[in-house]
């Protein structure tokens, strides 16, 4: 099956573009965005994903303002071509790659419009690779790299136009690929029950006016990591600015966290990061939050609009909740992004910035206090 991508020297089977490396059923590439105003007035997130080997694409816009969020879906057949981002109203268009990329929602039932253009202010950054196993079954084994960058352009929602400027509106995009669970379940009899379910995950990237760092860790049940990750990355003026290859990205010799949780909830309260450097300076970040952005807009424990999930040739769907309505123990509702107001002390002085603050956390986590699989802290 020959699709245009065949035409460049990017093969990395022996196979055509269009058929993915692993057979897995559930192989994936994807687009993750945030963006946020400087003071947390607002914040928003795309999320699109193909599924080559269930054949679904499906795409995803949700903004977060005045405490409540606001979602569209978007789900249809993928298509054999793998560079026709668009899934019916919502498309994706790389206008320079790593340095910008454009995101449109054009007019739909859910009355969320967008048309926005992300300028990266960094070098994408590789993060380790994330390897997770089920018994004997691989079931997660993903590539990423993150970017920092300003946003421009404009959104609709109720009705209101809201006007994004790169001198208020940052933001952080994601790209990752491989295999992960997404989709229907895979049918035959549950795993063997050896051990403790449960998951933590903590990442965050923050910007700051020179540069950006990024943190991210999985967490075993007593709070010893699994996987570890942090930097600091130089920031440019605009992509123009961007170097092929970044010579000054600087990764720490190792780094801690603490997160302070709202009574009740599995929600931070406030955070703390400490980033050791090789020459064992320590950049201490602490963290304020000011407006959350549940996961779910996007996807994320989803009951209906959940990634690769089929819902026939193409089908659209939207949904607004008052933020404070929702049950914060409630499964759907443990994943979230906060975004914070930052401060960082260290050798270079006292900094501010702004960080998303991502928590994942189901199951015992004993530094966090938590017992069972969904406790609020006390």
């Amino acid at each position: 099956m020959i699709t245009p991508f065949d035409e460049y020297p990017i093969h990395q089977t022996t196979n055509p573009i269009a058929h993915p490396g692993p057979s897995d059923r559930n192989y994936y590439d994807r687009y993750w965005f945030n963006g946020f105003e400087s003071e947390g007035r607002f914040t928003f997130e795309i999320g699109f994903g193909q599924y080559p080997n269930r054949f679904v694409q499906d795409a995803h816009f949700t903004i977060s303002r005045n405490g409540v969020q606001h979602s569209f879906h978007g789900s249809c057949r993928s298509p054999n071509d793998r560079s026709q981002t668009v899934v019916g109203p919502l498309r994706i268009e790389i206008v320079e790659p790593l340095k910008k990329t454009r995101v449109v929602l054009g007019p739909n039932d859910s009355g969320i419009e967008c048309d926005l253009t992300f300028y990266g202010r960094t070098v994408p950054t590789e993060e380790p690779k994330n390897i997770m196993h089920e018994g004997t079954r691989l079931i997660m084994e993903t590539s990423r790299f993150t970017q920092f960058g300003k946003w421009e352009g404009h959104i609709i929602v109720a009705g209101e136009t809201i006007a994004v400027s790169r001198e208020a509106v940052l933001g952080v995009r994601d790209r990752s690929w491989g295999v992960r669970p997404v989709g229907e379940g895979m049918g035959g009899a549950p795993p063997p029950s050896t051990e403790e379910p449960g998951v933590y995950w903590t990442w965050c990237p923050v910007h700051f006016d020179e540069f950006c760092t990024q943190f991210g860790t999985f967490e075993d049940h007593d709070g010893h990591p699994t996987q570890l990750s942090a930097a600091l990355v130089p920031a440019y003026a605009s992509p123009s600015d961007l170097p092929e290859q970044e010579t000054g990205h600087r990764e720490m010799l190792t780094a801690r966290h603490r997160i302070e949780w709202e009574p009740g909830t599995r929600r931070p309260k406030a955070a703390r990061l400490e980033l050791v450097d090789r020459d064992d300076a320590v950049h201490v970040i602490s963290l304020e939050p000011m407006i959350r952005c549940q996961v779910l807009g996007i996807g994320y424990q989803h009951p209906e609009w959940g990634h690769g999930i089929w819902h026939g040739e193409e089908a659209f769907g939207h949904e607004s909740w008052p933020l404070d309505d929702l049950d914060p123990l409630d499964y759907k509702h443990i994943h979230l992004h906060s975004i914070c107001k930052a401060t960082l002390t260290g050798p270079r002085g006292t900094l501010s910035g702004v960080a998303t603050l991502e928590t994942l956390c189901f199951g015992s986590h004993k530094p966090s206090g938590f017992i069972d699989f969904l406790d609020g802290a006390s």
